[in-house]
């Protein structure tokens, strides 16, 4: 079986958002993979996927908080600033930490450790609406 649809995701704030129950309940037919693979691609450039922490929020703003320190905005050597000055430190974070993942599906579930969960890295001020690619293969 193969499935394959387009989530949006509503306008967040800079910083790291928690969806991963937006993307379970946007995928009604991951509940009929016994055995798979959930691939998720996000179609955008200045904001990014990881699989972290889904308790304590502290965490989210920590890395925030590193990758603001780690790429600050006013890096006299950006050249690319058309779009304003955070959007060249999105592009950068956005790399560092990449626009996929793949997951194991079992049972009708994603395969998560305990304390895991799917986090939206919003790295631009006024991103918008975000789209994610999202490709379900299982029996």
């Amino acid at each position: 079986m193969w499935q394959q649809q387009e989530l949006r995701l509503a306008p967040r704030s800079r910083g790291f958002h928690l969806i991963t129950d937006e993307v379970v309940e946007g995928l009604p037919g991951l509940r009929e993979v016994a055995t798979g693979l959930l691939h998720l691609q996000l179609l955008h450039t200045s904001a990014s996927l990881t699989l972290n922490e889904n308790a304590d929020p502290d965490v989210r703003h920590d890395l925030d908080a590193f990758l603001r320190r780690l790429v600050p905005g006013d890096l006299p050597y950006f050249r690319h600033t058309l779009e304003g000055p955070d959007d060249m430190p999105a592009h950068v974070c956005a790399s560092l930490l990449g626009t996929q993942l793949s997951l194991a599906v079992q049972g009708g579930r994603l395969v998560l450790g305990t304390w895991q969960g799917i986090w939206l890295g919003e790295h631009r001020d006024h991103g918008g609406t975000r789209r994610l690619m999202a490709t379900l293969h299982g029996e």
